[in-house]
């Protein structure tokens, strides 16, 4: 296993020379046999893919799975070339070698998946989905203005409300306020789960009992996201007779289409999961650098990793640096979703001796 000390170190590398980088990492972290030790061709392959050489580090990975007989040994390299054929786009390879995997160790690997910036930048634009869970009240106000901030800066934004399991009136307000005035924005909005929420709100509401007005208001906004004119109708009238007073207008809002709402997925818990995505390389690591802010309330700090591609060696050496920090400060730190190339370089680093390290599916 490679062992790190949460000290501040530089790690600055010079470009392209990888002997360099392999003897200045040997010189920032000693080794302790026996656990979690992994094979020297994982991590040579780590940081040949951390530097942009895709094609060495397949190389290595490849060559090393010649000679290499240890089982567990085996199935890290393995992993670790499938993974990273996923993010450079080689279905072709990919789905040959699935299939000596699958032969080699009797259970199949994770499915296709085109990770490559290729398949990132073309199509659609994707939109970032934010899931809202359990119960929902008027403490998630500042969850909401973030909320609001996403669908601002994107023109576009999908809410999965199939978590929530309870709404009370003020957070009835919150959701009503922020999707009206997503609307009035002209922003793109899909509602997934709506019809799961309608159902909810539903069960609360007593006609002829003046109470929970923003609820009876949140659940004639939510039924325009579903297309249930009828209810809507028959709610309305409902509305009109508890309060004497017009209820609002069937007005159907634009509909993002399902592709465009395959997008970025923040935490259930909105606000609560800092999100790490692309490549992150070069001396631009300001997105790192905002993690202390993020982690300043909290003592577990999720960092989702789902979407990111590549981090360089000198990001991860700023990473180390932070997450060191965070852990002294006893806050633990969970990196999720992470791709096994990136989560061997995090572990080339020493990160796994100061945070948790959860590999995608």
């Amino acid at each position: 296993m490679v062992r790190g000390e949460p000290t501040n170190l530089e790690f600055t590398i010079a470009g392209g020379d990888l002997n360099r980088v392999l003897a200045q990492c040997a010189e920032k972290v000693h080794v302790e046999e026996g656990i979690d030790e992994m094979a020297p061709p994982a991590e040579e392959a780590a940081i040949l893919y951390a530097n942009g050489a895709c094609d060495e580090a397949r190389i290595v990975l490849e060559q090393a799975l010649d000679v290499t007989v240890e089982t567990e040994a085996r199935f890290d390299l393995w992993v670790m070339l499938l993974d990273l054929l996923r993010l450079t786009g080689q279905r072709d390879n990919f789905e040959a070698l699935s299939l000596m995997f699958a032969t080699e160790f009797e259970r199949s690997p994770s499915a296709w998946q085109d990770l490559s910036v290729q398949d990132q930048r073309s199509g659609e634009p994707k939109v970032q989905t934010v899931n809202l869970s359990g119960h929902l009240g008027g403490q998630a106000a500042a969850q909401f203005a973030q909320l609001i901030q996403i669908g601002m800066r994107n023109g576009a934004l999908r809410i999965d409300l199939s978590r929530l399991r309870s709404v009370d009136n003020a957070g009835a307000g919150l959701l009503l306020r922020a999707v009206r005035g997503l609307r009035r924005a002209k922003i793109k909005l899909a509602l997934s789960g709506a019809a799961d929420l309608a159902n909810l709100l539903a069960g609360q509401l007593k006609p002829g009992v003046r109470d929970g007005q923003t609820s009876w208001l949140l659940l004639l906004e939510i039924l325009q996201y579903t297309e249930q004119q009828a209810r809507f109708d028959d709610l309305a009238v409902d509305y009109a007779m508890t309060f004497e007073e017009s209820p609002p207008s069937w007005e159907p809002p634009p509909i993002l289409t399902t592709s465009q709402s395959e997008g970025n997925v923040l935490d259930p818990n909105l606000g609560q999961v800092y999100v790490l995505e692309g490549e992150i390389v070069g001396p631009n690591t300001d997105v790192l650098r905002k993690i202390p802010r993020f982690a300043s309330d909290r003592t577990k700090v999720e960092v989702d990793c789902g979407r990111l591609r590549r981090m360089d060696f000198v990001s991860a050496g700023t990473l180390f640096n932070i997450v060191s920090q965070l852990h002294t400060q006893g806050r633990l730190v969970v990196f999720k979703n992470v791709n096994s190339m990136v989560a061997a370089l995090m572990q080339v680093m020493g990160l796994h001796q100061v945070a948790r390290i959860e590999l995608r599916n």
